[in-house]
């Protein structure tokens, strides 16, 4: 693997990956120009920094490198900002500086103090690393875990890091946002303001690794490759992770590996750690329900602001989650939730004025850094005066506003169902047919559907926002559509599909899409050029099921042959509307390669299926009056 720019490094290949993608697809400003802005901030942070590099103790008397930027105007106090990350604080060594510090240029330039910490067993910090590590309610002397390494942490900057002024603030995206969320439990009296941005929440229910229990194949061993490695010792360098893919499309790749279990017998060798934990836990176990954080969030001291992308490819399911945890928990802790048009981290780089062919007729990354999340830490942090920043600031995309509401889901929003009729309708109306009405459709483990048009070998962003024709011709792939909309259609909060399946097999995986039909006359306003958007199909929300999970993520269970069957799945929540003249779609399939492992359709444990498991399936959709398969959206009237 290459040495990462020092300036990225710190995150690790993922945000290496997706800034990399940022500072090319979303500013218009020509590449020089971004280049000397980056070169003008470095100089600003060299000449009004000092970097100081320590090991910070912990209760156990293991030790945490911590990289820490302090502002030479010693006149003031200034308070904490606090980022720990499994991802490296690179670039390493005290004459070393980062080319940004903080959330955003605006807190650097205002004047914060900056840590940033390996988080306990990766890169240069002590201890054993443990993914997305548990927490300990009512720990003993010598117990340790997130919340209480960054309660130490805290404590030793207040004692040991001058000028500050007593506050603290937290942030992270991601892994870091997954710290964050850390933070707040049992926090420290000084924390007085965090912000989990797409935070990991729970790897088998809808973060990264799992989405209602199917695994995402993609995304994961790309990923854990590197990141899944033990490490001998410390060191300042990311652990080499799998290239060697041999051609530039993922589906052949995929395919050609076989069942998952050949990942371990013909590259990994058994020898990745974190890759034998996913393979060995395909259940919602203990392991598990142990590292999601969400029932912790009791007694939240410090004011939180948990932000999101409404196309988010990774960490979508964590901060409406975790929103929703506090909210339910921690009543009367200032909570605030803000979703934006974004992929995963966005917000932190780059205007945000579009994505792929979808322009949003605004800069949405600048107005949160400038207008919501800047506010928020100076006012909790420095006192400033309050930004009377709503409970839910929500950018609704269709007509690319801004919304603002005091609960989210909204408390004007009311469930509706869109419901699947014979011959491709879809309609509010439910189906009125007393004898079974079904489609039916072949799943075929060999040739499943792809979850892209695109050739390569890294999963990407681009299929959250990406024209969905490609799929809709596929005769695995069922296609619903309403009439043309007299009016606007508004949708604000859950989205959760309920269909009535059947299959001849005893496993099946069942992906719904909800899609956005533009007119066929629709402008061509893409910011590609040449992009033709009638006909276009966007992807509003998209998920996946895997069947055997319908009556507990726990105790799966094998689906009968031949019988009807419901299967009732979280889609996430969503904000848009579909805009007079357009279509609302909906598409359902048994595949989504190799974003999702396939299926053998065949009740098994996928991680240790053969080759011989795998098998075609027939899947019936119903929708009768007995059987009513539909999608549950929250209507905005």
């Amino acid at each position: 693997m290459k040495t990462l720019p020092s300036f990225l490094s710190g995150h690790g290949t993922r945000l290496y990956y997706l800034l990399l993608f940022l500072l090319v697809t979303f500013t218009a400003a020509p590449v020089q120009v971004q280049a000397q802005v980056v070169n003008q901030d470095s100089l600003f942070i060299r000449e009004n920094y000092i970097k100081l590099e320590k090991m910070v103790p912990m209760r156990d008397g293991k030790k945490l490198f911590t990289s820490i930027y302090i502002p030479k105007d010693k006149s003031k106090k200034y308070p904490i900002m606090l980022d720990r990350t499994p991802y490296g604080v690179a670039p390493y060594g005290e004459e070393a500086y980062r080319k940004t510090l903080g959330p955003s240029m605006l807190f650097a330039r205002e004047g914060f103090i900056f840590v940033y910490q390996d988080v306990r067993g990766k890169f240069m910090s002590e201890g054993d690393f443990v993914a997305v590590r548990p927490y300990i309610p009512n720990k003993k002397k010598s117990q340790v875990d997130e919340s209480s390494d960054t309660y130490d942490t805290i404590e030793w900057l207040l004692k040991n890091v001058k000028p500050n002024n007593g506050r603290v603030g937290s942030w992270g995206i991601s892994a870091p946002g997954f710290y964050t969320t850390a933070t707040l439990i049992d926090a420290h009296p000084a924390l007085k303001a965090a912000s989990p941005q797409a935070p990991v929440t729970d790897w088998f229910m809808g973060d990264d690794r799992h989405h209602n229990g199917a695994f995402f194949l993609m995304g994961t061993f790309a990923f854990l490759s590197s990141f899944g490695q033990l490490r001998p010792e410390p060191t300042t360098e990311w652990p080499r992770g799998f290239t060697q893919y041999g051609t530039p499309d993922a589906y052949k790749f995929y395919l050609g590996i076989g069942p998952i279990k050949n990942i371990n017998e013909k590259i990994l060798h058994g020898e990745n750690p974190l890759w034998n934990q996913m393979m060995e836990h395909g259940t919602y176990d203990a392991y598990w329900k142990a590292r999601t954080p969400v029932p912790h969030l009791k007694n939240v001291k410090p004011a939180v602001l948990t932000v999101g992308g409404w196309f988010d490819q990774e960490d979508l399911y964590g901060p409406l989650k975790t929103y929703a945890g506090i909210e339910k928990q921690s009543a009367k802790t200032s909570n605030k939730l803000v979703m934006g048009p974004w992929i995963h981290g966005s917000w932190s780089r780059g205007e945000g004025a579009y994505l792929g062919d979808i322009r949003f007729g605004a800069n949405t990354s600048e107005f949160y850094r400038e207008q919501i999340e800047f506010p928020f830490f100076m006012h909790y942090l420095k006192g400033a005066a309050d930004p009377q920043l709503p409970e839910a600031y929500i950018f609704e995309t269709g007509t690319n506003q801004w919304k603002k509401y005091d609960a989210w889901p909204p408390k004007e929003s009311q469930e509706k169902n869109l419901y699947l009729h014979a011959g491709g309708k879809l309609s509010f109306e439910p189906p009125k047919a007393q004898q079974q009405a079904f489609d039916e459709y072949v799943s075929d483990p060999a040739k499943p559907v792809p979850f892209t048009s695109e050739i390569r070998t890294l999963r990407g962003s681009d299929f959250m926002y990406e024209d969905q024709r490609f799929a809709a011709t596929r005769p695995d792939v069922l296609v619903y559509e309403t009439d043309v909309l007299a009016e606007d259609v508004t949708i604000s909060g859950n989205v959760l599909a309920d269909l009535f399946v059947s299959t001849t097999g005893t496993d099946a995986d069942f992906v719904v899409k909800l899609i956005d039909v533009y007119p066929d006359d629709a402008p061509n306003n893409s910011p590609r050029p040449n992009t033709k958007m009638g006909g276009f199909q966007l992807m509003v929300r998209g998920e996946v099921m895997r069947a055997k999970f319908r009556n507990s993520f726990s105790e799966p269970e094998a689906m009968v042959p031949n019988q009807v069957t419901e299967v009732k799945f979280d889609m996430q929540d969503a904000a848009h509307t579909f805009r007079k003249g357009h279509k609302i779609m909906v598409q359902v399939q048994s595949s989504w390669f190799p974003l999702v492992d396939r299926n053998p359709q065949k009740f098994v444990n996928i991680y240790e299926a053969q080759e011989s498991d795998f098998q075609k399936a027939a899947h019936r959709v119903f929708f009768s009056e007995s059987h009513p398969s539909h999608v549950k959206l929250r209507v905005v009237e």
